[in-house]
């Protein structure tokens, strides 16, 4: 077997890790609103979280196997790359702490103070003393730790205060220690705002005052508030399903056997005291460097509901200036969608664009007598969800519906339950997908009949059907008319139907048989030109890139002479820059007011260049263990618009960041000061006022022609 070169690779842990980092040094920049900074930090700790529990918990079970499992990344073991991200992740956390500390400082001029207990002035103190005695107290269910009172099960990032009691005689060679836990009910609030202000306190740090009152009989000796991270990894290939079990039924129990799954990680919050809290890891079964001290609150997620809490007046200028997504000027509110595509195409670039035109093209099939069969496939889905609603209208409606609903999307699982058995309830074609691979495609079609023709039409997307993320994911949404995409679109959904992954598609590159296969013969082509001294050229943008046979021919192709630019928000594990291995691979990502999440593949230059949009990443679990979908752009216009784009991010000097050779974020020194997301906010802005200033004025073209022939005379 050929020896593995690691020389132009890093671990997709660690490279996840110093994606974080570049999110929460967002929170650093001083150009950015105060509690947009405060934002990024939250994300950057959820971020962390989910990262502890799915990438570490997946190593952590790796760990527990007998055979070697070496990343092919470095090398490395499980153990060896556990050990390296518990190293990595001590420095985040300090980080953490200072730019926190940082901003809750600067928030204290507007106002906006969080308050630990023993600094409260007298009114505030009786106001959160009343307040506990009467909401909080009651709804606390303390516990001694000894014979009699195990020790409990320590829920997922639930918080709990911890402290070490004394009893018995004052002087400590004649007393006895306990071990006292108080959970925090999730019932509760997150914070306490003090009346007509915007100040307020902690839940944990409020039940942390109190912990003398609360276990009366004993004296705090000392406490802190601590979280224990779970493996949430669940790996279903070690779960079978019964042939005669519902699957339903199974994936209610899989989440009801995550909430037990092993510990990962230890977090304190103010104190940790090895002496005092090495009982609770070794209860845990957690050796010393899989604990965190935060000076910062474990849990950020009160940030965004203290946000829209705020007043107006002092949010005015501290968050981003509101953002509404504008309708797009392809589309004339006051005709009917279908009749539009019937003449082209339309691209819809969220969320600089609203998602309402493409709940408009399913509220309009729901209705149409035309209308035969709606068939999508549903990943993510809002809470509350529009899509839902229209597809049940569909169904009043008589309509054949289809969908095929992943009950897999992990943390979405409960909500995907719920809307699979609404569907199921008004007569909906429900369909899981397959055993080992999930269905991450998005993807709608909608069969009309019109004058005895059948036609289809079909939309793609690289991002969920969620109206809440297409206000802050950026994605592309496209509509089409054209029948071989209706075909392949046809052929998908008999496919799934049939549970059949070898179907043959004539524009489609579909996961996991033909994507990876058909994106490496295209890097081949590219190759082929470059070794004839032709023009040859790579343009990707992604969120993460892990796939390793992908790497490895992109690094092939750089040899070659072929130029490769990437676009790379997340996980990157090729490093660019490399003299004779990755000299011609250039690679940035963008951190910035949204989140990037488009994915976008174009080989060649010129006339010739090749395009796909599709929802997979180049990574082994999208290439090789789920269902998704490539969707090459054919119409010349929207191709344009989507090269354009993209050049428009390459230039970003702002908020985008080159990867250098060590695999670290660097600064862009271009002097474009370019915001590429800034760009498009206000593209979407100018472009509906130009079609407003055509509506008012028709003779808006000769103006426009008469003001150019003055500029050059």
């Amino acid at each position: 077997m050929k020896k593995r070169d690691y020389s132009y690779t890093q671990n997709r842990e660690l490279s996840w890790l110093k994606f974080d980092d570049r999110v929460l040094k967002e929170a650093k920049d001083n150009t950015v609103p105060l509690l947009e900074r405060l934002n990024f930090i939250s994300i950057f700790t959820s971020n962390l979280d989910e990262f502890y529990m799915i990438r570490c918990g997946s190593l952590f079970d790796l760990t527990l196997i007998d055979e070697d499992d070496w990343d092919n990344k470095t090398g490395w073991s499980p153990q060896e790359q556990l050990d390296a991200i518990f190293k990595a992740t001590k420095p985040l956390y300090e980080e953490r702490d200072l730019i926190f500390d940082e901003i809750a400082k600067d928030l204290r001029k507007y106002g906006i103070v969080k308050h630990n207990f023993n600094e409260l002035n007298s009114k505030f103190r009786q106001y959160a003393t009343q307040y506990f005695y009467e909401n909080v107290a009651p709804l606390l269910s303390p516990q001694i730790i000894d014979s009699y009172h195990p020790f409990p099960h320590m829920a997922n990032k639930k918080l709990y205060i911890y402290c070490i009691l004394e009893r018995g005689a004052s002087k400590k060679k004649n007393s006895k220690e306990y071990i006292g836990l108080i959970p925090i009910p999730y019932s509760l609030p997150d914070y306490v705002k003090f009346p007509d202000t915007n100040e307020f306190i902690l839940m944990e740090d409020l039940v942390y005052a109190f912990a003398e009152g609360i276990f009366t009989n004993y004296r705090v000796k000392y406490r802190t508030v601590a979280a224990v991270t779970r493996n949430a990894d669940i790996n279903l290939q070690d779960t079978p399903i019964d042939e005669d079990e519902d699957y339903r039924h199974f994936m209610k129990n899989i989440l009801k056997k995550r909430k037990r799954l092993s510990p990962i990680r230890l977090e304190f919050y103010k104190s940790n005291d090895s002496t005092y809290t090495k009982y609770l890891r070794k209860e845990l079964g957690l050796h010393k460097n899989q604990v965190f001290l935060t000076q910062s609150p474990i849990n950020l997620d009160f940030i965004h509901d203290f946000i829209k809490e705020l007043p107006g007046d002092v949010t005015d200028d501290l968050t981003f200036l509101e953002f509404t997504p504008q309708r797009t000027s392809q589309i004339d509110p006051n005709k009917s969608l279908f009749k539009q595509l019937d003449k082209k195409d339309i691209l819809l670039f969220y969320p600089y664009q609203t998602m309402d035109h493409f709940l408009d093209f399913l509220k309009e099939a729901a209705n149409d007598p035309e209308v035969l069969s709606i068939k999508i496939t549903l990943y993510r889905v809002a809470r509350t969800s529009r899509v839902i609603k229209y597809l049940i209208e569909a169904l009043d409606n008589d309509k054949e519906v289809t969908v095929l609903i992943e009950l897999r999307a992990r943390f979405d699982e409960k909500n995907n339950i719920h809307y699979a058995e609404l569907l199921e309830e008004a007569g909906c074609q429900i369909l899981y997908g397959f055993v080992d691979y999930k269905v991450h495609s998005k993807i709608c079609t909608v069969t009309k009949k019109h004058n005895g023709t059948i036609k289809q039409y079909t939309q793609i997307g690289t991002g969920n059907y969620n109206e809440k993320t297409a206000r802050l994911y950026v994605d592309y949404c496209y509509l089409t008319s054209n029948q071989e995409i209706g075909d392949d679109a046809t052929e998908f959904f008999k496919n799934l139907a049939l549970a059949n992954l070898q179907g043959h598609y004539n524009k489609f590159l579909v996961a996991p048989t033909s994507l990876r296969s058909g994106i490496m013969n295209l890097i081949d082509k590219e190759i082929a030109k470059a070794k004839n001294n032709q023009p040859a050229e790579i343009l990707m943008k992604m969120n993460s890139f892990t796939d390793r046979r992908i790497i490895d021919k992109i690094a092939k192709a750089s040899k070659a002479g072929v130029t490769v630019k990437m676009i790379i928000r997340g996980i990157c594990c090729i490093i660019p820059g490399l003299k004779d291995k990755t000299d011609n691979i250039e690679i940035r990502g963008i951190v910035g007011r949204y989140l990037e999440h488009s994915r976008v593949y174009a080989f060649g230059v010129g006339e010739d260049r090749i395009l796909y949009i599709s929802s997979a990443d180049m990574m082994t679990r999208n290439t090789a263990k789920r269902v998704e979908i490539a969707c090459p752009i054919e119409d010349k216009a929207i191709k344009a618009r989507i090269l354009e784009d993209l050049d428009i991010m390459l230039k970003d000097d702002i908020k985008g960041r080159r990867i250098n050779s060590d695999g670290d974020y660097e600064c862009i020194q271009q002097a474009r000061h370019i915001n590429s997301q800034e760009f498009f906010q206000q593209r979407a802005i100018d472009e509906m006022k130009d079609v407003k200033v055509k509506k008012d004025n028709p003779n808006f073209l000769n103006s426009v022609v008469d003001k150019i022939k003055s500029i050059f005379n």
